[in-house]
Formats: C-alpha cells, sequence, structure tokens
C-alpha cells in the first residue's frame, strides 16, 4: 500500500506554491514558480513536476488551495478545501510555533498582520494597494543598485552608520534613496535605510492601534532578507522567529487543512489525479444584467462542460450552474 500524502496549492501574483505532505505532517515535496500572468499554466507545470517526482510512490489523499488564484486551483485540480490566506498561513504556523501570538507575513505584491491566541486567530490586517514593503519592491531597488536580491540583506548588516530612508510611500523612498546615494552614502547604508523604512511602515500601517504581542513569526517571500529581520528585532526589541518552510506557509497550511478536514469527515478526495495537467480547462467572463450590481460572473468550462461560476453576490449563477 502506498503511503498517503496530501498536497497544498497556493496561487499568488507573484508566485504559486505546491508542498506535500505525510501522515506526520512532514514536508515530502515543495516547488516554488513564478506566476508570471499565467496562474492555470503554472499549476499545471506544478503538477507535472509532482507527477514525475510522486507518482507510483505517493497516493494523494488530499488537496487543498490558497492565495487569490485559489477558486481557479480548486477547480482545475478537484480541491477537498480552499481556503484564505489568513488561515492557511496561521494554520501553518501553529503547526510550526504552536505560541506564537504574531505573525508578520510579506510577500511579493501584499502583506499581512496575523494576531493569535491559544492557537486560534483573533484579528488581522492586510495591505493590497501600497507596494511599499513587498517583495517586488525590493526586487526593483536591488536591480536599481545592481545587487542581486538574495545578497541585499546581507549589505544592510554591514552599513556601518546609521541613516532614515522615507518609507511611506515607494516613490518617496526610491527618490530618498537616490538623493543619499548623491550625497555619498553608501550602498550598505542606504539599503540598511531602506529595511529599516520598511519595517517602520509595515508596523505603523498594520500594526495600528493593535496590541502586537511575542512570539513573532515572520514568514514569506521577503524572510529571506537578513536585513528585514534585523530590521523587526531592532524596531520590537525581541527576537523574531523565521520558521523553516517560511516560503511555503501558505500551502503548506493548505495542505494541514486538507488533511485535517478529510481526516476528520472520512471522505474520499476530489483530486483529479496528476492527469490534470491535460485537462482542457477555459475560464470567461460575462457581466450579469440581471439587477443594478452587474456583477461580474466567472465561468470555468472543463473539457467544454460548466464546472463552476462564481463573482455573483446574490448567488444566481453561483447556486445554479446553466
Amino acid at each position: 500500500m502506498l503511503e498517503k500524502i496530501y498536497l497544498g496549492i497556493d496561487v499568488g501574483s507573484v508566485s504559486t506554491n505546491i508542498v506535500a505532505i505525510d501522515e506526520e505532517n512532514n514536508l515530502i515535496s515543495k516547488s516554488y514558480m513564478r506566476t508570471e500572468g499565467q496562474p492555470i499554466e503554472t499549476v499545471k507545470q506544478g503538477i507535472q513536476a509532482l507527477k514525475k517526482e510522486l507518482d507510483g510512490k505517493y497516493e494523494v489523499a488530499g488537496v487543498g488551495a490558497t492565495g487569490s488564484g485559489r477558486q481557479l486551483a480548486g477547480i482545475l485540480v478537484g480541491a477537498d478545501v480552499v481556503k484564505n490566506e489568513i488561515t492557511a498561513h496561521a494554520t501553518a504556523t501553529v503547526n510550526a510555533v504552536p505560541e506564537v501570538r504574531t505573525i508578520f507575513e510579506i510577500g511579493g505584491q501584499d502583506s499581512k498582520i496575523i494576531f493569535l491566541k491559544d492557537g486560534l486567530i483573533t484579528d488581522f490586517a492586510m495591505n493590497t494597494v501600497c507596494a511599499a514593503g513587498t517583495g517586488s519592491f525590493l526586487d526593483h531597488q536591488a536591480e536599481r543598485l545592481r545587487i542581486p536580491i538574495q545578497d541585499f540583506g546581507e549589505y544592510a548588516l554591514r552599513a556601518e552608520r546609521k541613516i532614515r530612508i522615507a518609507g511611506r510611500c515607494t516613490v518617496f523612498a526610491e527618490s530618498d534613496m537616490i538623493s543619499k546615494q548623491q550625497f555619498g552614502f553608501s550602498k550598505e547604508e542606504i539599503i540598511n535605510g531602506l529595511c529599516e523604512a520598511l519595517v517602520r511602515n509595515y508596523l505603523n500601517n498594520l500594526g495600528r492601534g493593535k496590541k502586537i504581542e511575542p512570539p513573532y513569526v515572520f514568514q514569506g517571500g521577503v524572510a529571506a532578507n537578513v536585513g528585514i529581520r534585523a530590521a523587526f528585532e531592532k524596531e520590537l526589541g525581541e527576537k523574531v522567529i523565521i520558521p523553516k518552510n517560511f516560503d511555503v506557509m501558505g500551502s503548506l497550511g493548505a495542505a494541514l487543512l486538507a488533511k485535517e478536514y478529510l481526516q476528520s469527515t472520512g471522505q474520499k478526495t476530489k483530486f483529479r489525479g496528476f492527469e490534470v495537467a491535460d485537462i482542457d480547462f477555459v475560464p470567461t467572463s460575462f457581466e450579469c444584467t440581471g439587477c443594478s450590481n452587474l456583477c461580474e460572473v466567472i465561468k470555468v468550462e472543463i473539457d467544454g462542460e460548466i464546472a463552476a461560476m462564481w463573482g455573483d453576490k446574490c448567488g444566481r449563477w453561483t447556486n445554479n450552474i446553466r
């Protein structure tokens, strides 16, 4: 009998992550792919890679999906659980650091802060509008300074002097960095100032009016930046924990949620199999004129048949696929 595993898929605007865990929550496989505006094709590529690695060795007993593209991914693969990012990230973090009280999550295009008590979410905040402090902004600055992004944080740690960079807006931050360069400050000092500015901006925007308590856990792709971690620790005066799988916590949480759901209900997985990479999957949209809301309805067809609809406020199409 093949060992059972559970898949977690996190489809974001910048990256798509897929993981596989076993019955003891051990990570069996993980992959990181650039979404590049093609979530369907990216998920298919990820499933193809998993097929080569795992098919015939393990039995997929459940699948969870999360991220901004979770609805599409869930329909494509036949997910048993489709959850929002807050729930998925919190689930994975509590599994890794049970005593966590505050989660800092910074991804490619957005950032989140999640508050927990006794393993349960008590509050959260998200920033999906301003790019300041996100991975994409750091990527841009690294490219502009001609420094590999993987070395960005190390530069910050080598700064000999402290300088202040305006971090409330990407435009002001970049303008201030250029100004500091013209005054002769080193790249190390400018990068350190930027890291500290982005952390201040993050805490002021997402943590304003909220009680931020340790233990702190920092995750998301930006957690690889040791300069940002150091800035958090300086600002908070406390150690910040970075979990082992900080870069795939969303997909890990989705896998854990799928495992928990299927084991508690005794149901069989709806996973379509590794052959989903070959399915003809076509999303379209239309404007419903049934009322003044004029909702944009997303329609998904698989092999010429309507598989799902969503987006309408009243449920006319969602509840009655036609």
